[in-house]
């Protein structure tokens, strides 16, 4: 099994350190395949979204407040944009706590997906805490190729991303 790449010293919780295993994607790289559950049975994948310029918004667990508010913004944000984009919310939450969630809140044009089974998308995108194994706040936007051409690793994982960046980054792609 090959080692992850470990980063110390790039974002807190709580103000305390962690460490965020994977490595740092920046804009311009190619964009990591990835492989996530929609449900508890069904797998997707980068792949599933060819075509479509991507927003991933990802969240520790959408049962926190600024998860949720997050998940909400981008949800709203998402009868905007059109057909040609996605908007993807990752998160470790289990598919039956994520589905619950969206119901409850009335999120219907994010979708939601889960990291649980084997944290791909921590490893490959680098936001996976290796003291709680959960992913780290962050923001990418790919276009219909998957280069990343936004990129926002939060420092501290109770902040907020900055929303109006990404969707200006998101929408020059429109």
């Amino acid at each position: 099994m090959t080692q992850l790449q470990e980063r110390t010293g790039v974002a807190t919780l709580g103000g305390n350190p962690i460490t965020l295993l994977g490595p740092e994607i920046k804009v311009g790289d190619q964009a990591p395949n990835f492989t996530v559950n929609k449900d508890l049975m069904t797998e997707v994948s980068l792949s599933d979204y060819d075509g479509k310029v991507k927003l991933i918004s990802v969240v520790p667990s959408l049962d926190t407040g600024t998860c949720d508010a997050q998940t909400r913004r981008f949800n709203v944000e998402a009868a905007n944009l059109g057909d040609d984009v996605v908007i993807l919310t990752i998160s470790v939450d289990l598919p039956f706590a994520q589905s619950r969630f969206c119901s409850i809140a009335g999120i219907d044009k994010v979708v939601a997906l889960s990291d649980y089974k084997n944290k791909a998308f921590g490893q490959a995108y680098g936001v996976l805490i290796k003291e709680i194994q959960l992913d780290q706040r962050a923001i990418f936007v790919l276009d219909a190729n998957n280069t990343v051409r936004y990129v926002e690793y939060l420092k501290e994982m109770s902040a907020h991303p900055n929303y109006d960046a990404a969707l200006e980054a998101l929408k020059e792609l429109v």
